[in-house]
């Protein structure tokens, strides 16, 4: 990565993290978790598949196949740089 690219990183999740007021410098996950039981295959796919669009929804890629450790590359028949388990 680049150096500009990865200043603009950390300053962008500085700036998420002041919201939160915490300990930490830097916002990487959103506070708290709000987990869902996975009910259907249909539903694994949507959660898989927002997953994959996060990048490209924040704008650092173009296609979620692009992100360089996605498993969209695995389920587009694209060999990933990471080893994947499948099970749907």
């Amino acid at each position: 990565m680049k150096k500009n690219n990865a200043t603009t990183l950390l300053k962008q999740f500085t700036f998420h993290k002041k919201a939160h007021r915490k300990e930490n410098s830097y916002q990487l996950w959103e506070e708290g978790f709000h987990p869902k039981l996975i009910q259907s295959e249909k539903m694994m796919f949507e959660k898989i598949n927002y997953i994959h669009q996060n990048p490209v929804k924040r704008g650092y890629i173009d296609e979620a196949e692009h992100w360089r450790y996605s498993s969209a590359r695995d389920y587009n028949g694209i060999g990933g740089l990471l080893k994947i388990e499948r099970l749907w």
